[in-house]
């Protein structure tokens, strides 16, 4: 038996669910024809992908590839978005509890939302302006941008992010962005499963923002730590992901300090500059790398980053195999903690999702709602 097999057969990865429900999990799974790859721990409440099955579709817990291993097409196929993430999530190299089966399946569908949604949002870079469709948000210092009264949050969403919804693309970050999306994806499930948590949202959005790392503490689960990092290639669609740019001087420049993005599954991750050109593992860690080789001073005295520059220096790595590999081999590494520059990589150690939203077990807790 190989280091590997002897790894993936003593991992202890796997979603917990009260015993009672994992019927339930079982016959979804088996809905969606994934059954032969699932293992039951009913003395536990638990299920996880078979030893086998995680060597042969997720080896080292490596999740990017498993839509190929199964010729599955997410984008075609609504089924087999669900299928990626179950399995995905099946994958798991923690445990991952939930205290139902109902709230189980609501964090897939919201994965299924940021993905789909994900897909769609197209912005125009600008590091130091922000706006948002008129006559649907309100800006003022103190609130940020709030959603106008008797406007739609989900439409609000829509219009600021995606261009077929508003026929332009607008100013903000990526991070704000990943915000933007997250809380449609919340919006979308809360509307049709949670009402009151609907109109709950809705009203936080007319009165205040919630930003930041406000955002995180309210509307997110974080995965993994500094402590535990999760595995490098390990990605359920759906997770918002840091990538890290670990060179100091290129990350003084507004906007560089890293990337945040979605998986999108299928090993593809979210490209909010050029949506139809999403980034593989290796294509954005490429790009990180070569912010360094593009670094100028502007006539403010700002550091600033030529990304027709990153651009040639890009394809050109991405064109000699030996050149790649020597790039990855030093951004493929688990970056290093904060403020830091030791070596590291672009890798983050944990990722993020939405919290609960069933009613009678959800733990987002509105500030101004």
């Amino acid at each position: 038996m190989s280091a590997l097999l002897e790894q993936v057969t003593t991992e202890v990865g796997r979603l917990l669910l009260p015993p009672q429900e994992l019927a339930a999990g079982v016959e979804t799974l088996r809905t969606l024809g994934l059954e032969p790859y699932l293992r039951q721990m009913p003395e536990q409440g638990g299920l996880a992908l078979l030893p086998q099955a995680l060597q042969q579709l997720a080896p080292g817990h490596d999740t990017t590839g498993l839509s190929d291993r199964l010729g599955l097409d997410t984008q075609a196929s609504e089924v087999d978005l669900q299928r990626e993430i179950w399995l995905a999530l099946l994958a798991t190299p923690l445990q991952q509890g939930f205290p139902s089966f109902a709230e189980l399946a609501a964090a897939v569908r919201m994965r299924a939302n940021i993905v789909r949604a994900a897909r769609k949002t197209a912005l125009a870079f600008h590091t130091r302006e922000a706006e948002r469709p008129a006559g649907l948000w309100t800006y003022a210092r103190e609130t940020g941008f709030t959603v106008q009264p008797g406007c739609s949050l989900i439409d609000a969403l829509e219009r600021a992010t995606q261009p077929e919804r508003s026929g332009r693309r607008y100013d903000f970050s990526c991070y704000r962005a990943t915000e933007y999306v997250i809380l449609l994806a919340i919006a979308q499930e809360a509307c049709v499963h949670h009402p009151a948590l609907f109109e709950r949202l809705q009203l936080q959005s007319e009165r205040r923002a919630v930003m930041s790392g406000r955002f995180h503490e309210v509307f997110l689960r974080e995965l993994g730590s500094n402590e535990a990092p999760l595995p490098p290639a390990y990605y359920v669609p759906g997770d918002r992901v840091w990538f890290r740019n670990p060179d100091p001087a290129s990350s003084d420049a507004s906007g560089y300090e890293g990337s945040w993005v979605f998986y999108l599954g299928q090993g593809l991750f979210s490209n909010f500059w050029q949506r139809d050109r999403p980034f593989t593992l290796t294509s954005k860690c490429v790009e990180i790398h070569h912010w360094r080789d593009a670094v100028f001073i502007d006539a403010e005295g700002e550091p600033r980053i030529d990304e027709a520059q990153v651009a040639q220096q890009v394809q050109r790595t991405l064109g000699d195999a030996a050149a790649t590999a020597v790039v990855l081999a030093q951004m493929l590494r688990l970056r290093d903690p904060a403020g830091q520059y030791l070596g590291g990589g672009c890798i983050d150690r944990t990722r993020e999702g939405p919290r609960w939203v069933c009613a009678g077990s959800s733990d987002i807790r509105l500030p101004d709602a």
